[in-house]
């Protein structure tokens, strides 16, 4: 037998929030309005044009606008990236189809790293104890050698380990140690990895 709950219907409860007051003005997005409209509009055209194959394009678009880009690196064309200064990948890294580096604050991605498609990257959030819902931002760091699995969320403040692996539409709310193989919501390790020799 269902417990039935005396409560408020869902539109008669009075917000704890009040919008009106939200201010994000202390925020630091690191370029000048102009240059972060000029990134988006660039990103917006000339990455969906791009052949699927010519990631040097796409790399160079990205160091024009301040993000540090290892040699190698594979990047989607349906990749998007909010704040390319924000953001450095290391050598030989693939970013797929469909990847959102949210980038408020710094997102770092080691060497040989695989985020696969679908993946979002989050750096912001909000206080939802705060009635001005103020704007939260932290780093994500990916180490040397890591693969996050295709649509895995991952959020603010958390580092993935070298060489560990993030299973499938996992959610990642906290540190994943290095050399483990990770699934679920919320993420947690499950084995160590082991490699084959070659």
């Amino acid at each position: 037998m269902k417990q039935k709950f005396d409560s408020p219907s869902t539109l008669d409860a009075e917000p704890w929030v009040d919008l009106r007051r939200y201010d994000q003005s202390d925020f630091d997005r690191g370029r000048p309005g102009w240059v972060i409209l000029l990134w988006w509009l660039v990103q917006s055209i000339a990455f969906p044009l791009s052949l699927h194959n010519t990631h040097g394009i796409r790399r160079a678009l990205l160091r024009l606008f301040g993000a540090k880009i290892g040699q190698g690196v594979v990047i989607r064309p349906t990749a998007r990236f909010t704040y390319p200064w924000k953001v450095e990948i290391g050598d030989y890294s693939w970013i797929g189809d469909d990847v959102v580096l949210y980038s408020l604050e710094r997102i770092t991605i080691g060497s040989h790293c695989i985020v696969s498609q679908k993946c979002y990257l989050c750096t912001g959030s909000h206080d939802f104890q705060d009635p001005t819902f103020k704007l939260q931002t932290n780093t994500i760091t990916i180490g040397n050698g890591a693969w996050v699995a295709t649509d895995c969320f991952v959020a603010p403040g958390v580092t993935i380990g070298a060489n560990a692996v993030i299973g499938a539409r996992s959610n990642v709310f906290r540190d994943i140690p290095a050399q483990q193989v990770a699934w679920g919501s919320p993420c947690r390790p499950h084995y160590p990895r082991e490699m084959h020799q070659s």
